[in-house]
């Protein structure tokens, strides 16, 4: 059976495929034809493929059987994945926080993101460890609604948000296609059907996977030491020492001052400017813009949530008082919904003000638009990330 490499997001196929999947890129097709396809390959007798020339999907050190596994383990991904059961809001909770933000009669201003849905961890099962595959599903249902280039390559084009079992799976398949690779040896190549905490560096290895632009950007006070770099005696602060070692590239950005306050409060400036940029969409009235940012997945020491938008409140000596929008996974989504609806409470489980931001260290974790391809793909292989200190 002879493979092809689609000329659009360079994943192979089996050339009587290729012409079917590349229409996909510019229609919405089922993906039951993907399960199709997978039932037709199993009936096809074994022969040895030819691999596409296109190398940009692999690394230069690849071997023809090791893009052989490569794209077995691709087709089957997407035959075998499941779709995460999550209680979906109807209006959707952004919709009802539009609402509430409206309501208020301070002097104040939001921004939103677009549509995202709010998924919990389960208390019997990843309470406790599955915050970080929580905020990918969560920026999956953000990107699934919002930006219609990446529903046909993430996941395989499937249309909806995997289970964390399955979107482990996708990050091992996103290591062993090169992404990250100290993240994959900190790891042991394997992580599916684990119970381990992950970070911004995960979220950013699974999505660039698929070519998204995702990025990382690192916020700490100045002289915090990380640890797991190979140097003796060096300090662990915890997880978030882990996840920004593992062979990122830091590009050290700026320097303010060390008052921890002054300090988060970059932070908060660095978020109102990135919901703020020049694609900021329409103003629904004085208190609520809209933005075509996507959400921020949020790390700090031992927890991640989403921020969804951020408000800021004008104050007479001329600086802004702010707080976070947070869709926290450890909440209860129902909970969410009825404070939203009933616009009572809902403050307190969406709302973090600056003052509440008491760590050495954050990271966030955003998504540019658009598809890399070739060299930009190659290149999003290695994790980066831009630090600011305080």
């Amino acid at each position: 059976m002879e493979f092809s490499t689609c000329p659009i997001c360079n994943l192979s196929f089996p050339s009587f495929e290729l012409q079917r999947h590349a229409n996909n890129h510019f229609s919405d097709e089922d993906y039951a034809m993907d399960v199709e396809l997978a039932e037709q390959m199993a009936l096809i007798p074994p022969s040895p493929p030819r691999i596409a020339q296109d190398s940009s999907e692999f690394s230069p050190s690849s071997s023809s059987h090791d893009a052989k596994n490569t794209n077995e383990k691709y087709v089957s991904l997407v035959q075998s994945q499941k779709e995460e059961k999550f209680y979906k809001v109807e209006p959707n909770l952004m919709t009802l926080l539009q609402k509430c933000l409206e309501s208020e009669s301070t002097n104040s201003v939001s921004i939103l993101s677009g549509h995202i849905d709010h998924i919990q961890s389960i208390e019997s099962w990843d309470v406790g460890w599955g915050c970080g595959w929580r905020n990918i599903q969560m920026l999956t249902s953000y990107l699934l609604s919002q930006r219609e280039e990446t529903r046909n390559v993430m996941f395989g084009g499937c249309g909806f948000v995997p289970n964390i079992r399955s979107i482990q799976n996708w990050l091992e398949l996103a290591w062993e296609k090169g992404f990250d690779m100290p993240g994959s040896d900190y790891f042991d190549r394997k992580i599916h059907g684990k119970r381990n905490w992950i970070g911004t560096t995960e979220c950013a290895t699974v999505f660039r996977s698929f070519g998204l632009r995702a990025r990382i950007v690192d916020f700490c006070s100045k002289g915090f030491k990380f640890g797991h770099s190979g140097k003796e005696n060096e300090k662990v602060y915890g997880p978030m020492d882990v996840f920004l070692s593992k062979g990122k590239k830091i590009e050290q950005h700026c320097n303010v001052s060390s008052d921890t306050n002054k300090g988060h409060r970059v932070l908060c400036d660095w978020v109102w400017n990135y919901f703020s940029g020049d694609d900021v969409g329409k103003s629904v009235n004085r208190h609520v813009v809209l933005s075509d940012k996507s959400p921020l997945y949020f790390q700090q020491d031992g927890h991640s949530r989403t921020i969804v938008g951020i408000q800021a409140k004008h104050l007479r000596d001329g600086t802004k008082q702010y707080n976070l929008l947070v869709f926290d996974p450890s909440g209860k989504t129902r909970a969410l919904e009825k404070s939203l609806t009933d616009n009572v409470g809902w403050q307190k489980l969406i709302k973090r003000g600056a003052h509440t931001l008491r760590k050495p260290q954050y990271q966030l974790c955003y998504i540019d638009p658009g598809i890399a391809h070739g060299k930009e793909l190659e290149e999003l292989k290695t994790i980066n990330s831009t630090r600011y200190e305080f």
